[in-house]
């Protein structure tokens, strides 16, 4: 889950030149944290543009709030009691922001510079084209960037923020942590696309991403012995596509191996070297956790 020696992104490394605007864009910027001082450092420093910028912690136990701070950027606390709602909407839903416009970003990820520009661009626009926008995100893992496996991989993280809220899949506990896992914005109104590729440097071990698979394959459990989440409200084609796909996945034999070969041959994880083929064999051990917890789940209640 962090950035270190040389898994740092490459705009960020020593003797790299910073180059950020005097005039700040008119936007506002959600970070859900929690003992992230590894990797918020960077994801900060790629937006320096922005003109405020909330950090919403979970009482973090590291340097996380000092960085922060550093930046100048807002520290929220949010104290979880379970269910819903969750970080990032309870953030939508309360901060006081100063602009129309908000984008969120996990503490992992940054943003290229020629982002600057192009949001720039929408923010002021007085007649934006479309309410909210989608990013594509580009995965590192181990420290070398996947060019097929998940990719493209998009997320809508530019909107107006009061039109924009999480996706409710379930009332049911995931017990997936206080922070939205698989769930997208919605957005009351038309969407587009950025140009602009964000990077994701969410697994520079194993163990982080075995770390947070395990998390995730709660949710999934969840989900799939409880309800069947639903893509309708979903505005972009693609993920609709993957969410049909996943729940029709969810019925087939032998997930663990279809969900390697989806990620190692339909995707090009192949093409990706020895990352995309430990990043696919890791996925299939994902798979494997999501339907044995759900199996779990479903004997228990017999």
């Amino acid at each position: 889950m962090a950035f270190s020696g040389a898994f740092a992104p490459k705009h960020y490394q020593k003797n790299t030149k910073i180059v950020t605007s005097i005039r700040k864009i008119p936007l506002s910027l959600i970070v859900p944290c929690k003992n992230e001082e590894n990797n918020l450092r960077y994801c900060l420093e790629s937006v320096k543009w922005i003109d405020e910028v909330f950090i919403v912690d979970s009482n973090s136990e590291d340097g996380t709030e000092k960085i922060a701070l550093e930046f100048g950027a807002k520290v929220v606390q949010f104290e979880y009691s379970g269910g819903w709602p969750k970080k990032k909407n309870w953030a939508l839903e309360n901060l006081a922001f100063s602009n129309d416009w908000v984008l969120i970003l996990d503490a992992d990820e940054c943003l290229p510079p020629e982002a600057e520009k192009e949001i720039n661009k929408i923010v002021c626009d007085p007649n934006p084209e479309h309410d909210g926008y989608w990013i594509n995100r580009r995965y590192f893992f181990l420290g070398k960037a996947l060019k097929h496996a998940y990719f493209p991989n998009w997320n809508l993280r530019l909107f107006k923020h009061k039109l924009g809220r999480y996706e409710k899949i379930t009332d049911v506990d995931t017990h997936s942590g206080d922070n939205e896992v698989h769930e997208h914005v919605v957005v009351q109104g038309s969407t587009g696309k950025l140009k602009s590729i964000m990077d994701h440097h969410a697994f520079p071990t194993i163990e982080s991403f075995v770390k947070k698979h395990n998390r995730y394959s709660n949710w999934e459990a969840i989900v799939e012995s409880s309800t069947e989440d639903n893509e309708d409200s979903l505005q972009h084609s693609q993920v609709k596509g993957k969410r049909r796909l996943r729940r029709l996945f969810r019925k087939l034999p032998f997930r663990p191996t279809l969900r390697f070969l989806y990620v190692y041959l339909w995707q090009g994880g192949i093409f990706d070297g020895w990352e995309g083929y430990v990043f696919a064999r890791l996925h299939a051990q994902y798979e494997f956790l999501s339907e044995a917890k759900a199996s779990a789940i479903l004997r228990s209640r017999k």
